[in-house]
């Protein structure tokens, strides 16, 4: 059995009932139910239709989310998260490099990398670089007044920590972001690259090895390994090319608002929900929600 969701954006729900009515009709699926009204719902149906990707792409035209996962197993146990850019709007090291003074230049080098055309390390090392000399209070002041935090977040992580799952932050940023986002959200651990100083002055280099792709892959399969719990029993989320290892590993994984040829490699994309879509997609509804 098969779970379709249908999800809009929390802050202008505008998900139609004839919309899910027609759908769940033209499927053969069983009753429509609520997660949250006008937000999200689903139904649940024997099989995955043939022509979802062409529904798929009627429904984004629509400003609506259209997700089909199995129906066994959707609760996860475990969330593996990205920061930039999905726990947080920004990109951290854009945000540090306005504070440089090159900041159109590195948020080119960081749009490419996202989108997998270029060496994640190289382009990490080329963009660190030119962070040398900036003062290291500059970080708590770009976290004070640049960093806000992606709707649904506080929601997503307290709701499941508070089903008995574990949380881990792991970013391709830093750690002097990732401890601070981490602990603001609630989440169990962290990994990230540190950024490296000398009397109170980044250097514009960072700590070797480089947390890149394959090391978010490697967090997935240590932590897994060390709860006792299988891949399958994790829920991944990311936006950029440098994700693509561990949201394909995880048993969902999810690209939230991510680039193109992000989105084309994942099954689950979420292009108008926020981070709650990941408590829909679990088969969540609202009134289920913890608050951080």
């Amino acid at each position: 059995m098969f779970a379709a969701i249908l999800l809009t954006d929390p802050a202008a729900p505008a998900l139609d009932t004839a919309l899910v009515e027609s759908l769940r009709n033209a499927w053969g699926g069983g009753a429509a139910r609520w997660l949250a009204a006008g937000e999200a719902a689903e139904f649940v149906m024997p099989e995955t239709p043939g022509n979802l990707w062409e529904v798929w792409a009627d429904l984004q035209g629509m400003k609506t989310d259209l997700v089909v996962v199995p129906e066994a197993g959707r609760r996860k146990r475990m969330l593996l998260a990205d920061m930039d850019s999905t726990m947080i709007r920004q990109e951290c090291i854009d945000e540090l490099a306005e504070e440089a003074g090159v900041g159109e230049y590195v948020k080119a080098i960081t749009a490419r990398a996202m989108n997998g055309e270029l060496d994640f390390e190289g382009a990490l090392t080329e963009r660190v670089g030119l962070l040398k000399g900036l003062p290291e209070s500059v970080i708590a002041k770009v976290l004070a007044e640049r960093i806000t935090l992606m709707p649904g977040g506080p929601e997503l992580v307290a709701t499941m920590r508070g089903n008995g799952g574990h949380a881990a932050l792991v970013s391709g940023g830093f750690t002097a972001f990732t401890r601070v986002i981490a602990g603001k959200l609630g989440f169990d651990e962290n990994r990230a690259n540190t950024l490296l100083a000398e009397g109170g002055v980044l250097t514009g280099d960072v700590a070797r090895p480089i947390l890149g792709k394959q090391a978010k892959v490697e967090a997935l399969e240590q932590i897994s390994a060390r709860l006792g719990i299988s891949e399958a029993d994790v829920i991944a989320v990311g936006d950029g090319a440098n994700d693509l290892g561990m949201l394909h590993r995880a048993g969902m994984g999810v690209a939230l608002h991510a680039k193109p040829v992000v989105a084309a490699e994942c099954d689950v994309r979420i292009n108008f929900g926020d981070l709650t879509a990941l408590l829909y997609v679990q088969g969540y509804s609202r009134d289920e929600f913890k608050a951080s």
